[in-house]
């Protein structure tokens, strides 16, 4: 058996990685939605502090335990798409001046993700703020920057995918898996 890929599709807020995961999803393609928004989700739902607004600590260390927990279930697919990978905690992480524990260095020395990432640039056409994004353009255009320099850092080829339809990205995308 060989070993299952992974492919981190990622970018700043709003840029459209969801859709995009989506439609990859609706054609077939395994897909692993997006840690964070849902974590965000649940702690709203349960009324925790465990928030990236406020507690950035606990949310990241609930996000990456459930990206773990995706990127097992992705070994039993042989391709798979990820709304994010860990280089974003990362990133997010470092915006805020905070320290990065070894346990996200740990689990990146795994290899976890094929070195080709997908990144989607700020597109203000496109951008709305929603109960899990509360940040302006602005604040996404510099988390973008960030998550650029997380993933450059670690060795990853970005491959910038072009503003168009869901479709045509798609395409894209899928022209450039290798």
């Amino acid at each position: 058996m060989t070993d299952p890929v992974r492919y981190i599709i990622s970018g700043g807020p709003g840029s459209g990685k969801t859709t995009l995961i989506d439609e990859l999803k609706q054609s077939g393609y395994t897909c692993s939605p997006e840690v964070s928004r849902r974590v965000i989700m649940e702690e709203v739902a349960r009324g925790s502090d465990c928030l990236p607004w406020k507690d950035i600590v606990c949310f990241s260390d609930q996000v990456l335990l459930g990206m773990q927990e995706a990127l097992e279930l992705s070994t039993f697919s042989p391709l798979t798409f990820f709304d994010r990978g860990i280089p974003d905690i990362i990133a997010y992480l470092r915006i805020a001046g905070l320290p990065v524990h070894d346990k996200f260095m740990e689990a990146m020395k795994k290899k976890p993700y094929h070195l080709r990432v997908f990144i989607l640039p700020p597109w203000n056409a496109i951008y709305i703020n929603d109960p899990e994004r509360w940040q302006s353009f602005a604040e996404a255009t510099t988390i973008y920057q960030a998550i650029r320099e997380s993933y450059t850092s670690f060795g990853f080829e970005l491959i910038e995918v072009p503003e168009g339809t869901v479709s045509s990205r798609m395409a894209f995308i899928l022209d450039n898996c290798k």
